[in-house]
């Protein structure tokens, strides 16, 4: 990747030096960026020694110098601030970034699955509605004022190989926005920073649909990929597999209609894109290969939970969830 400096350079510090972490900084600090990175044993090491290592469309990696520092301290003042961790470990990160947080940085969440903040603005569906799947106590919460947040999602295939190195094999697209809805002037300034760093972003109107897209894919390939350890190909062209797909996002298609989000979508047509992207082994397998806590709760135990809020029927998503965290209590996986 050549650098792009179309922009003024920022501080952008990112938690979470896992796939997506990294696939969005290696963009940015190829861009002219300041990338910080917060990360620790293993990666931090890597990170501090070699750079970060990248690669993308099937290119030999490159190395992208960033920081790298083990406590939020050590990371310093920043302009953006990027959550790019696994949700269930959200309430026990989230509450140790004082440092980082006391000023009005902008905090813009990257995870699948439901974010904490979902029904914590006004004028929505279940207002108010505490996902305790996704902060049991509050702990993410009350760390971060959800006035300062901008939700993002990315559509983007990435792994990790071994640590401080990332392999992205498809997709380009990061959506961000105001969890309220409308386009702000913050949304609009950090899309355009990201966007010429080459990640395809965009500043949504709607960030919490987008979000819900997302979601139609991820609520059915991670579970069943767990379940069956197969690649989303694979899976698809599996005849009753398929067939679950279907249900699992009609039931998901339906609920967010009744959250009042425009879907304008069906289940084939969302299973259609997904089949287009080849043999992709979602975040979820990728966990239980590589023996990491699975993000269970956020990606299918949050939609469950508002359903249930609802009085929504969602038997098929009841019915994955169970059997996805048996398979994973029986990996140590999930508590």
């Amino acid at each position: 990747m050549e650098r792009t400096p179309t922009v003024p350079a920022r501080r952008i510090g990112i938690i979470g030096a896992g796939a997506i972490g990294g696939h969005v900084a290696a963009r940015l600090a190829a861009a002219g960026h300041e990338v910080t990175l917060l990360a620790r044993g293993a990666t931090l090491a890597a990170l501090r020694e070699h750079g970060l290592r990248y690669s993308t469309g099937g290119a030999p990696a490159q190395a992208y110098a960033v920081r790298a520092e083990s406590s939020p301290e050590a990371m310093g003042e920043q302009d953006l601030l990027i959550l790019s961790l696994k949700s269930q470990v959200f309430p026990t990160v989230v509450p140790t970034l004082g440092p980082l947080l006391a000023s009005s940085v902008p905090v813009l969440t990257m995870n699948n699955g439901l974010p904490w903040w979902y029904f914590l603005v006004p004028g929505q569906p279940l207002e108010g509605q505490r996902l305790t799947r996704v902060d049991p106590q509050g702990e993410t919460e009350r760390a971060v004022d959800v006035s300062r947040v901008l939700g993002g999602t990315i559509m983007a295939s990435c792994h990790c190989p071994e640590p401080g190195v990332v392999v992205h094999s498809a997709g380009a697209r990061l959506a961000l926005g105001e969890p309220a809805g409308g386009v702000s002037e913050r949304a609009t300034l950090w899309a355009d920073v990201l966007a010429h760093a080459g990640l395809g972003a965009v500043a949504s109107a709607s960030i919490r649909t987008d979000i819900w897209h997302k979601l139609l894919g991820n609520i059915c390939a991670n579970p069943l990929s767990l379940l069956t350890g197969m690649t989303t190909d694979r899976m698809l062209d599996d005849e009753g597999v398929r067939a679950l797909f279907a249900a699992m996002m009609d039931e998901c298609i339906a609920l967010g209609r009744r959250l009042g989000l425009t879907l304008d979508t069906t289940a084939e047509q969302r299973m259609a894109q997904t089949r287009q992207l080849g043999a992709i082994r979602s975040s979820m397998l990728q966990d239980l290969d590589a023996g990491r806590s699975v993000e269970l709760d956020a990606i299918l135990g949050a939609p469950i939970e508002c359903a249930q809020a609802l009085g929504q029927p969602v038997p098929r998503l009841q019915d994955v969830y169970a059997l996805a965290r048996l398979r994973a209590r029986a990996a140590g996986l999930y508590p």
